[in-house]
């Protein structure tokens, strides 16, 4: 694997922001900023072995400065919601930002994917990897503690991305990261992503209120329009009249995966049949956010001045459950102090 650098752009003030390229022996490609650790671009081989950029995003910094949809951004320090903004810690009650109908949403109005990175290319057995740093303040966002995140970015050769997340603090917090990359497997949202067909390694999900927000309820999937314990075109059910499923506009759920919580096992896997593109996700996390890309409105153009439309691309995010911090009964999402959170998410690109 190599890793070279490049300028991407620069911010208001003058700051430099670098982009890196991971390339493998196997020719797959992967940009990554300094900026919000986003990956703008994931090049990965289909059936006829071309390959092309499968996630949405932009190609010049004034779009990532003007993104609202989080493409391909790590997300911090919580991941997806947080009902009201607030959660209680050790006998106080923290108020955070409600950025999103009331409630707090990935990380508040100035989250882990709108700050740089201390970006360095690092020797790992026999290859590079991308390891970018951020500290995160005392009470910036409102949240507790001074915490210092760790993304790490490696590619191998047989075409496996692996993010892992490192974070220590220095008094008790929450902590929830994710990486939002939109996928289209047909080749970066040239068609939408109805026809691409999901199998989610769970058999329940946490339902949701009219704000999104779990009601705390572990439902089981059978039955359901949400269940892809079978592959399943994600299309096929989309529109089905289900109330979960009206109050998203479509897909917009946590999974509550099989097997171990800190395990690596498997999550998620989708394939596209025209491209004959396979990609597996393999987690360390209990859950996946599944996204259909509901929200996006054709109002913003990406890379190559392609319209990011609805349902243009779809997100598979490992995390914990949303708003875990006012739920006792979901795996816990405190990070003490004298304790490292670790992290792993694999995704696996092939052609079946």
């Amino acid at each position: 694997m190599s890793i070279t650098k490049d300028l991407f752009g620069k911010t208001p003030d003058g700051t430099d922001i670098d982009i890196y390229t991971i390339t493998n022996k196997a020719g797959m490609k992967i940009k990554a900023l300094n900026y919000g650790s986003i990956i703008t671009e994931l090049w990965a081989p289909g059936k006829n072995g071309q390959s092309q950029d499968v996630i949405l995003g932009h190609d010049n910094f004034k779009g990532v400065l003007a993104d609202t949809y989080y493409l391909g951004a790590v997300i911090g320090r919580y991941a997806n919601r947080i009902a009201g903004g607030t959660f209680p810690l050790d006998g106080k009650l923290y108020q955070l930002a409600q950025n999103s109908n009331g409630q707090h949403l990935h990380g508040g109005n100035k989250g882990f994917d709108k700050v740089i990175y201390q970006a360095a290319i690092q020797a790992q057995h026999s290859s590079d990897s991308l390891v970018l740093r951020y500290l995160s303040k005392n009470g910036e966002e409102g949240y507790p503690g001074n915490l210092e995140l760790t993304v790490r970015y490696s590619l191998a050769d047989n075409n496996e991305f692996t993010i892992d997340y490192t974070a220590v603090t220095d008094k008790r917090t929450v902590v929830n990261f994710t990486n939002h990359m939109y996928f289209n497997l047909a080749a970066g949202g040239a068609i939408d992503i109805l026809q691409h067909e999901l199998v989610i390694n769970a058999d329940k999900y946490t339902p949701v209120d009219r704000n999104l927000i779990p009601t705390g309820e572990l439902a089981p999937l059978t039955g359901t329009p949400l269940d892809f314990s079978k592959p399943t075109a994600i299309g096929a059910r989309i529109d089905d009249d289900f109330a979960q499923m009206q109050l998203a506009r479509g897909y917009d759920h946590n999974y509550v995966l099989n097997g171990q919580p800190e395990a690596l096992k498997p999550a998620a896997r989708v394939y596209e049949p025209n491209s004959g593109r396979l990609l597996e996700v393999s987690t360390t996390e209990p859950g996946i956010q599944f996204y259909s890309g509901n929200f996006l409105d054709g109002t913003v153009s990406g890379k190559n001045g392609r319209v990011i439309g609805r349902r243009s691309g779809l997100c598979l995010e490992p995390q914990h459950f949303p708003d875990s911090p006012n739920h006792p009964g979901f795996p816990s999402t405190i990070l003490d102090t004298g304790q490292t959170f670790h992290s792993r998410t694999v995704y696996w690109f092939s052609t079946g």
